[in-house]
């Protein structure tokens, strides 16, 4: 455990004034007022609807200080920060004691495949002998202990405070999604990078980001040198681009010309291989995942260790025994003649690399089940249509609606498909449109329910229903006759 700080030691690393009692000790940070106590420090963070200032006089006598952007009038001992959102992250890096120096850290950004990625590291660093923990958008591992975590990168102080527990737990890698939400928010601020990994770049997050431009920006933060090391997929046009500007630092990946190359690939729906070619050897690796994208995932994720000085044969190792991942072309048997998968897919470069993956491995058809989330990025919404009509037969369907009428989402999802080869079909109740896809589904044929992958619930006005794409596909297939 890192010893506790006084609070004037603190002002004095992270470059805060100090108003009031320097020699109060701090031991933990909070963003939460609801969650702070004697020893921790509150972080006033102006949020998009809550501003933590407001919070700041209620817990004179219960908090230990609070961190601020402007002086409150309150008899509680205060930081004064220039930005309360970057303060947290260096805040908690201190009063944790520098966690994430104690391991390797590894982050992971991009589009599609950063799960993947994070689960296949983490396969990778326990075949070495290694004790790894992982943190991303299915929950956090640390060494095979699952916790839950509320989002794909945590705030700030909730991250610190997870790295300072894999530090206890003697962690010697830590893989971490870096959302591109959590970049523009500061939650990784304060983390020490070994390295720092580029998937993809695909539309997805506009509400957020505003355009392309702005979101890919987001996501080069990760490769402003905060790193030690850079792994960059180069196939993809964005990171190209990114690797332009970082060429004299960064590794590339590819399938081609490249640093890291996957070659020889041969892939079906449920096993792969390839000859994984490095600056230091080469060595064939069988992956027990289906798809040439997710071959580009496991070179990836071997680029990612090779600068923590991981050998050729324990990631060989390591991926050929790469455990299925939650909702991640998830594959559901129940001795039907025809393939199930189920995937977190939901942008329209997710689900067209997903579709025509398939479709080179069908001997049968391609029958895609996609619905768009509502209250999000309402202009990707035509561009999944065209990328599920790609398939043989596309059943438009309902999403996490949340505050929108399923109706009016699936009518701009169908704005895609004009003109388009396929059967299209649409079913706003989610199950019956699945049970729809069972029913039409024939020998060879390959089913794919896509966008919410993992997700064990369906969020409708303002209430998530219990709902997993995964149970619901085997009860449909049940209630069709077949066992497993």
């Amino acid at each position: 455990m890192p010893e506790p700080v006084t609070l004037a030691t603190l002002a004095q690393q992270v470059g805060a004034e100090l108003r009031g009692d320097g020699s109060v000790w701090i031991e933990d940070v909070t963003h939460d007022s609801r969650a702070a106590g004697p020893r921790s420090l509150f972080v006033a963070v102006r949020g998009f609807t809550v501003d933590g200032h407001r919070y700041v006089a209620g817990l004179a006598g219960r908090a230990g200080a609070a961190a601020v952007e402007e002086w409150v009038e309150a008899d509680i001992p205060q930081l004064l920060v220039a930005d309360s959102r970057l303060a947290l992250g260096l805040l908690a890096d201190v009063v944790h004691g520098h966690p994430s120096r104690a391991m390797d850290v590894v982050g992971v950004t991009g589009t599609n495949g950063k799960t993947t990625v994070t689960y296949m590291i983490e396969s990778i660093v326990r075949a070495a002998g290694g004790r790894p923990a992982r943190v991303g958008t299915t929950g956090a591992s640390l060494n095979g202990r699952s916790v839950p975590v509320p989002r794909t990168t945590p705030e700030a102080s909730d991250l610190h405070r997870l790295l300072a527990t894999m530090a206890q737990a003697g962690i010697s890698v830590a893989s971490i999604e870096v959302s591109s939400h959590a970049l523009q928010l500061g939650r990784v601020e304060g983390v020490d990078f070994a390295v720092a990994g580029f998937t993809n770049l695909s539309q997805d997050h506009l509400d957020f980001h505003g355009d392309m431009e702005s979101y890919f920006r987001t996501k080069a933060r990760l490769f402003d040198g905060r790193a030690r090391a850079e792994v960059i997929w180069t196939d993809d046009p964005y990171g190209r681009r990114l690797f332009e500007l970082r060429s004299r630092v960064a590794m590339s990946v590819g399938f081609d010309d490249a640093d890291v190359r996957a070659s020889q690939v041969r892939t079906t729906l449920g096993r792969s291989s390839f000859l994984l070619e490095t600056p230091g050897g080469k060595v064939p690796v069988e992956l027990p995942l289906g798809g040439e994208f997710n071959v580009a995932n496991a070179a990836i994720a071997a680029a990612c260790v090779l600068p923590i000085d991981f050998d050729l044969e324990a990631i060989a190792e390591g991926l050929q025994a790469v455990p299925p991942i939650p909702g991640r072309m998830e594959r559901i048997k129940r001795g039907q003649p025809f393939a199930v998968l189920v995937d977190y897919a939901h942008t329209p470069g997710g689900i067209e690399i997903i579709v025509d993956s398939a479709r080179r491995v069908a001997s049968g058809r391609v029958i895609v089940v996609v619905g768009a989330g509502g209250d999000r990025d309402r202009d990707k919404r035509s561009q999944m249509g065209a990328a599920g009509a790609r398939a043989d037969v596309l059943i438009v369907t309902s999403d996490n609606p949340r505050s929108e009428d399923p109706e009016v989402i699936i009518d701009e999802v169908l704005v895609g498909v004009a003109g388009a080869a396929a059967t299209i079909m649409r079913e706003a109740d989610r199950r019956a449109a699945i049970e729809l896809a069972i029913e039409l589904a024939a020998p060879d044929d390959v089913v794919l329910v896509l966008g919410k992958g993992h997700e064990p619930g369906q969020e409708v006005r303002g209430v998530v229903l219990p709902f997993d794409d995964r149970r619901v596909v085997a009860e449909a297939l049940e209630a069709a006759g077949y066992a497993s």
